[in-house]
């Protein structure tokens, strides 16, 4: 059969068209010219005309752009993979603390997101000023490790995080739809920065390699000099590559979402059955503890992608189903945690982790109740998926505050 016959047959079905374009694009396209030419005044033939050469003419409109992006991109790669080699110098003398790689690159990182959105200028004043802070604040700090002092280095890059959140908010830093955009990029981020940190690893392993076979042993310096920058650069041009629509990592995020979180459930579940088997207590046992809270952040993230990823569709799906399994599990770790906490303070006193994980724990309990009522109005059809969605983004710089809070008092509290 003719397909161009068949095209123009099929005008005014709609439906057919879509299917015929999807069995076969390529010759749909080369059919599609033949009927354009001899139906140009088809309105419909014009719609799809423009569906099927709109990314041609798009690119040539935008090629100074993006080459202007690409091009400020590499100079903050370099600039990055730079930076944090000099950064890890002063590690490797024991003249500043490890944590300062991460100045190494976020602040490129949110420099390419500010550069991306162009925010008002009391946006960047109150990013530069809070990077400037904090890496003085840090530096100024004794190079000791107590307890306080690595508090404060695990809450750090927690804060910084929230600072490149606003970075990628801009002007838009209220609106819930925007954080949400911020929490698919951080998954998008992860996916596309992993995959191409897999390359960077294999070729690094064949380099070595090969070095080996003439008698070089390069493994330090390619380390130091090369495995350093490239994974700083890397980061920026993941950041590039994420905010240009790459469509890698936003097709997969969704079916890592979906896999995950039922993977995680029944995970979760054989979990507790086990250490009920083998009569665990985090009320006396610090290790487990700890391990409790580290499972519950697992849980609580997870959640969170799932939820980010599953879009504004009214309909529901066995995803939104295990998903509030998933958050009335991790009420449940948490409580018992916060249990476990407060006895351990009462019983023992009050120290810096202690302290910080009760505060830490409170604030997922309470993100947990809010998310979890309007997923189960959700549920009953009784409101939209953007309740549930709002109850994750608005929560987010409360996490930050809490980082910021332990990162630069703790240190002055618990001397």
């Amino acid at each position: 059969m003719d397909r161009n016959n068949t095209i123009i047959e099929n005008i005014a079905n709609p439906h057919v068209l879509e299917r015929m374009f999807r069995e076969d694009p390529k010759a749909f396209k080369k059919s599609f010219l033949h009927a354009w030419e001899q139906n140009p005044d088809s309105q419909v033939l014009a719609v799809w005309y423009e569906r099927l050469n709109f990314k041609e003419t798009a690119i040539t409109e935008k090629a100074p752009l993006l080459q202007k992006g690409f091009l400020f991109m590499g100079i903050l790669a370099i600039l990055a993979g730079v930076c944090t080699r000099i950064i890890f110098h002063f590690i490797e003398q024991e003249a500043i603390a490890p944590i300062n790689l991460a100045f190494g690159i976020l602040p490129f990182i949110a420099a390419y997101l500010v550069y991306n959105r162009t925010p008002k200028k009391s946006v960047l004043y109150t990013l530069a000023a809070l990077f400037i802070i904090t890496g003085v604040y840090l530096n100024m700090l004794p190079l000791k490790y107590t307890d306080s002092m690595i508090l404060a280095y695990i809450h750090l890059p927690i804060f910084l995080w929230g600072l490149v959140g606003l970075a990628f908010t801009g002007n838009e830093y209220r609106a819930g739809k925007t954080r949400l955009a911020y929490i698919k990029f951080n998954l998008d981020f992860g996916i596309l920065y992993g995959i191409m940190a897999i390359s960077g690893i294999l070729l690094a392993l064949l380099t070595l390699r090969l070095f080996s076979f003439v008698g070089l042993d390069i493994e330090e310096f390619y380390f130091s000099n090369i495995v350093l920058f490239g994974a700083a650069a890397l980061s920026i041009v993941a950041t590039y590559l994420v905010t240009r629509n790459l469509r890698l990592a936003k097709n997969i995020a969704p079916y890592i979402a979906k896999i995950f979180s039922p993977l995680v459930l029944i995970t979760l579940v054989v979990y507790l059955i086990a250490v009920m088997a083998v009569g665990k207590n985090p009320f006396l046992d610090r290790n487990f503890l700890l391990a409790f809270n580290g499972v519950l952040l697992a849980v609580l993230a997870v959640t969170i992608f799932s939820i980010t990823e599953s879009g504004t569709d009214e309909k529901k799906t066995i995803s939104d189903y295990i998903n509030f399994a998933l958050i009335v599990l991790a009420l449940i770790i948490d409580s018992v945690a916060l249990s476990a906490i407060v006895f351990r303070l009462s019983s023992y006193g009050i120290t810096p982790n202690r302290l910080a994980v009760l505060g830490v724990n409170i604030l997922i309990w309470a993100n947990l109740i809010w998310i979890m009522f309007p997923y189960l109005r959700f549920l009953q059809n009784k409101t939209g998926p953007s309740l549930v969605q709002d109850a994750v983004t608005k929560y987010l710089p409360i996490y930050a505050l809490w980082a910021a809070i332990v990162a630069f008092t703790f240190p002055l509290i618990f001397k």
